[in-house]
């Protein structure tokens, strides 16, 4: 059955005309390392769920990023793989959340403003590359490195034309903005969790953010289970160390930390008792990074996006080769936690003695 699933999807991939649908849907579950179109739709529809701006956004970031691609002969199974098409619907996402009035919602962009996004999404194509080639020899993904970049490059810029509405983005979220003797409360932690989850592609709203779950765990359980976590821990250890109510609620200590967790959690290494706990302690680092790096750049008015979890993770990631209980996971052979274990325990048993 699994074999008969994967020939359908490979087939599906090769199509002339749906097979660029399967590589755009790959591309939204790439985000949180889902190599699989149904994931991405599931993903597509909880962005549709909190807001169709959201959700048309994000296909025409993945789309102008894959395009873009394509049209300079990448490597055509990562762009089949959404591999070129996921920092691009994040800086598109990025753009409109951060320069409309409503965060929640957003606003549909100007005209100038979808050039400027287009624009965005395929410069993360470009830079996505450079990255890559950069750490390919030392066996570690771009991530969302490329959004990060390109995002805050062009989120700086809008702020020096008229012709782009810059709306808030003047005003950025830290820690220190929130409400610090606001009690902690049954949906801190229900809609802080699912918040983070959310706030991974800017979706302000809980509900999305566990639809988002239920699309990663589509592909992978333990993929799932992981982002739950990372979002869980880092809510724990915020109102552990005495964070801000407000911030928690949103999920702004916890999205950083769930694709920590993700990441480490079964995906780029085996997972392992030693690696698990290796994963917890890249979510309480994780969660402290956001909120300092949130200080940082609090005077420059720029948002976190996902530095916290880029930082941190390259760092692990660069480390395990230099610790032998850990099994590191190349990222050209890096599919799901399940099946990465599955390999690993196959090639023990082949082992002489």
């Amino acid at each position: 059955m699994a074999q008969s699933v994967k020939t359908l999807a490979a087939s599906l991939a090769d199509h002339p005309v749906l097979g660029p649908v399967d590589w755009l849907l790959r591309g939204i579950g790439q985000v949180v390392f889902q190599n699989n179109a149904l994931s991405g739709l599931i993903i597509l529809l909880a962005l549709f769920f909190n807001s169709w701006i959201y959700g048309v956004t994000c296909l025409f970031g993945v789309a102008i990023a894959t395009a873009m691609a394509v049209f300079l002969k990448a490597d055509r199974e990562l762009v089949r793989n959404g591999l070129f098409g996921f920092n691009g619907a994040l800086a598109a996402l990025a753009l409109v959340a951060f320069t409309s009035a409503d965060f929640r919602t957003g606003a549909v962009p100007s005209g100038l403003m979808m050039v400027y996004i287009a624009f965005a999404a395929a410069m993360t194509t470009v830079v996505f590359q450079a990255i890559a080639t950069l750490l390919g020899p030392h066996k570690v993904a771009a991530l969302t490195a490329p959004f990060v970049l390109t995002g805050w490059l062009f989120l700086f810029a809008v702020l020096k034309f008229e012709g782009l509405e810059a709306g808030p983005l003047i005003k950025p979220i830290s820690p220190d903005q929130f409400d610090a003797a606001a009690a902690y409360v049954l949906p801190t932690w229900y809609m802080g969790i699912g918040n983070a989850i959310g706030q991974i592609f800017f979706q302000d709203n809980w509900i999305s953010g566990y639809l988002i779950i239920i699309g990663i765990a589509v592909n992978s359980r333990v993929s799932a289970a992981m982002a739950l976590l990372g979002a869980a821990g880092a809510a724990l250890v915020a109102a552990l160390f005495g964070g801000p109510e407000g911030a928690i609620r949103d999920g702004l200590f916890g999205y950083n930390a769930a694709l920590t967790a993700i990441a480490l959690g079964g995906f780029f290494l085996v997972l392992t008792w030693r690696s698990f706990l290796y994963t917890l302690f890249g979510i309480v680092v994780t969660t402290w990074l956001w909120a300092s790096v949130a200080i940082f750049l609090k005077p420059i008015g720029m948002p976190v996006l996902t530095s916290a979890f880029v930082l941190v993770t390259w760092l692990m990631l660069l480390g395990q080769y230099g610790f032998r209980a850990l099994v590191p996971v190349p990222p050209a052979e890096a599919t799901t936690p399940e099946d990465n274990r599955q390999r690993h325990l196959k090639a023990m048993a082949k082992r002489p003695g």
